[in-house]
């Protein structure tokens, strides 16, 4: 088995409470503390099959511009998905399985992209997309539980699909086994693996208890398996993969600082941190009662994002 990670933003940021402050609040944490973050997804190589873990932005959703006062910045754009994944050496017609962690658009981004490839997805997930046809799996959980997590669906041997609620309603996490090893691809329980360490959730989140459970389920994992954790949203999830890093809960690495960040100039459109939603003030957002040509800066204190209802301030200037 091969696991490689897929690659396509960089040299962004995540603020401390952004990463941490899901439970005692954004004011209990200091905006001046930014570790580094990334986007990438996963894929696994049996030497039979080419599997997906989550399939990245689409090619089309533009760069986000760092702000002083963003609480999350992805970073600049290496490339798009579906060419990083070329770039590893697949092509898409080769994808026989995706497995997706959880509905946001940095996750689900370009499953259009993979003709041959049955997509594995919660039900609740697959329904908030209105994922419909013969290649869609909606995943039952129906094989018991995986070690300490309730409940799972074996997809091949040694990869399991793990419910994992929270973050989303239908939130999901992929393990690999291989050499005695346990690879935990993970939709989203940490945005940067300091959280991890520090037992702290991120203010993403469809269902707060749920999200908690999850989380004690992960670290009680990490706990007695030896445990290479694998993030989409911190350059540590490849790191962790490239040195092959068991996690050690008790030992937290030093957090390496962020670079310096490049500001640019903004084109007035907006993108949901979260589900990649892009607000474009020449369209505005006429469903919910916002004419065309609304700046983002005059839209309502209570506006949310149509897709997955996060307010304003979890947007970044694009």
């Amino acid at each position: 088995m091969k696991i490689q990670a897929v690659k396509f933003s960089e040299n962004g940021f995540a603020t401390q409470p952004f990463a941490m402050g899901g439970e005692e609040g954004v004011e209990a944490y200091d905006a001046n503390v930014k570790y580094r973050s990334s986007l990438q997804n996963y894929v696994i190589d049996t030497g039979d099959e080419v599997i997906l873990v989550d399939t990245g932005l689409p090619k089309e959703s533009p760069d986000t511009v760092p702000d002083k006062d963003a609480l999350i910045c992805v970073g600049s754009r290496i490339t798009d998905y579906v060419s990083a994944l070329k770039d590893l050496g697949y092509s898409p017609e080769q994808v026989t399985r995706i497995l997706i962690t959880h509905k946001h658009e940095d996750h689900t981004g370009e499953i259009r992209s993979f003709p041959n490839a049955k997509v594995y997805i919660s039900p609740e997930d697959a329904d908030a997309l209105g994922l419909e046809g013969d290649n869609i799996i909606r995943v039952k959980y129906d094989d018991g539980p995986y070690k300490n997590f309730p409940a799972c669906k074996k997809i091949i041997d040694g990869i399991y699909f793990i419910e994992a609620k929270g973050h989303t309603k239908g939130n999901s996490i992929i393990v690999a086994e291989d050499d005695g090893l346990y690879y935990m691809m993970h939709g989203d329980i940490t945005y940067t693996d300091e959280a991890l360490y520090a037992n702290k959730l991120s203010v993403v989140f469809e269902d707060l208890e749920a999200a908690r459970a999850t989380m004690d389920n992960v670290r009680e994992f990490i706990r007695n398996n030896p445990t290479v954790y694998l993030s989409t949203h911190t350059p540590l999830g490849y790191e962790n993969l490239e040195n092959r890093k068991v996690i050690d809960l008790d030992n937290p690495p030093e957090t390496i600082p962020i670079g310096e960040i490049v500001y640019k100039t903004p084109t007035g459109r907006y993108v949901c941190s979260i589900c990649g939603y892009v607000y474009d003030p020449a369209v505005g957002d006429p469903k919910n009662g916002i004419p065309p040509g609304t700046p983002f800066e005059e839209l309502p204190d209570d506006w949310h994002c149509p897709r997955c209802r996060n307010d304003k301030t979890k947007f970044n200037k694009a």
